[in-house]
C-alpha cells in the first residue's frame, strides 16, 4: 500500500510540473510587485516592439507567450515551445514576452538579463540559456546577477554594455510594458498563451498543443 501511494505522489508531481501547470498571480503577490503597474487601456498580445523567436516569410499564425524565466511551469513548457519552434517555425510566428511574477526574487532580473542580452542581438541565446538553466538558479533568495553575468560573457557580450542595458531604468520600463500589456489581456499568471490573439487554455501535452496549431492552420 504504502509503495503505490508513493508511486502516485510522484505521477501527480510529474503531473504538476507538465505543460498544464499554472503560476497564478495571487493578491498578496500583486501587493507585493504589481500594484504599481497598471493594466494597458488598449492592450495588445504583439505590438513591434515584440520579441520574435521565429519570424516566418509568410507567417500564417501567431503564438505569444507570457512567460517568467524563473516559473517552474515556464520550465517545464519550454521544451515543448522549442519542438514546436523547430517543426512549425515556417509557419508560425512564435513570440516571448515579459511577465515576471513578483513572488520570485529573481524574475525581473532575468528579464532584464534578457533584454540586455536583446539589444546586442542575443535574445533567443539569452533566452535558452536561462531555461536551460533554471534548475541551478531558480527559487534563489538572492540575487543571481553574478551567475548571469556569467552567461552574458559566455554568449561573448560586450560586458560594458550588457552592464549599462541591465541597469537602465528603459530596460525596466520595457518589461512592465509588457506587463501592462498582459495584465489588460486578463493575464493573471504564466505561462499564458494567445493565438492569433485569442487566449488559450494552457496545453496539457505537447501532442495537444500540436493538435491545437494544426487545427488553426487548417482553417487558414
Amino acid at each position: 500500500m504504502k509503495k503505490h501511494l508513493i508511486v502516485a505522489a510522484v505521477i501527480l508531481a510529474a503531473f504538476a510540473a507538465g505543460l498544464g501547470s499554472f503560476l497564478l498571480l495571487a493578491p498578496e503577490d500583486r501587493d507585493r510587485g504589481m500594484a504599481d503597474i497598471e493594466a494597458a487601456a488598449q492592450a495588445q498580445p504583439v505590438r513591434e516592439s515584440s520579441h520574435r523567436l521565429t519570424s516566418p516569410e509568410r507567417s500564417e499564425l501567431t503564438v505569444v507567450e507570457f512567460l517568467d524565466f524563473e516559473c517552474e511551469a515556464c520550465g517545464a513548457v519550454y521544451p515543448a515551445v522549442e519542438k514546436l519552434r523547430e517543426e512549425y517555425g515556417d509557419r508560425v510566428t512564435f513570440i516571448a514576452r515579459y511577465f515576471p511574477m513578483p513572488g520570485h526574487k529573481n524574475a525581473q532580473l532575468a528579464a532584464r538579463t534578457v533584454e540586455a542580452a536583446a539589444q546586442q542581438g542575443k535574445f533567443e541565446e539569452m533566452y535558452g540559456k536561462l531555461f536551460t538553466t533554471q534548475a541551478q538558479w531558480g527559487e534563489a533568495d538572492e540575487s543571481k546577477e553574478a551567475l548571469f553575468r556569467t552567461y552574458a560573457g559566455e554568449l561573448g557580450l560586450d560586458m560594458a554594455k550588457f552592464t549599462a542595458v541591465l541597469n537602465d531604468p528603459a530596460t525596466t520600463e520595457r518589461i512592465e510594458a509588457d506587463q501592462r500589456d498582459g495584465l489588460g489581456l486578463g493575464v493573471q499568471g504564466t505561462p499564458t498563451f494567445f493565438v492569433d490573439g485569442l487566449r488559450i487554455p494552457n496545453p496539457g501535452s505537447y501532442e495537444e498543443f500540436r493538435a491545437l496549431i494544426e487545427k488553426r492552420l487548417a482553417r487558414k
